[in-house]
């Protein structure tokens, strides 16, 4: 069995965003060599996400407002957790979103579902973080 790793770096320039990163995630399997076996891809910090979902913008907004509502940013004096940082609203909408998917590696390719794509979802920007990809097959 081989096993593959990688981190990828992102710096989202807002406080939110969603971003695409499906193909730099098939990039790592392809640098792998592994063609039959796990993907798994999680965020390395707690205010961000990695989720798989449809790329479309109207469920991107969705998203959006849905987190907005749950977990709203303001006023942060409703949080115990803001003191040092004005991020508790971020904790909370990583939970929601997930630490990271697993993916089945089929034939060379992710073994996706009809639409499915890679999200890397960011609720505290502005600075620097990193996802692991960690590939393990044949």
């Amino acid at each position: 069995m081989k096993s593959f790793h990688k981190e990828l770096w992102f710096e989202i320039p807002s406080r939110r965003g969603l971003v695409n990163i499906t193909p730099e995630v098939e990039a790592c399997l392809a640098e792998s060599g592994i063609k039959e076996g796990l993907l798994l891809c999680n965020a390395m910090h707690i205010t961000a996400s990695v989720f798989i979902n449809d790329d479309e913008s109207g469920l991107h907004h969705d998203y959006e407002v849905w987190l907005e509502k749950l977990a709203p940013h303001a006023p942060v004096s409703q949080y115990r957790h803001n003191g040092y940082e004005d991020n508790a609203d971020a904790h909370l909408k990583r939970q929601i979103m997930g630490r990271e998917v697993v993916v089945a590696v089929t034939a060379g390719k992710l073994h996706f579902g009809t639409w499915e794509q890679i999200f890397y979802g960011e609720f505290d920007g502005c600075r620097k973080k990193r996802v692991l990809v960690k590939i393990i097959g044949e």
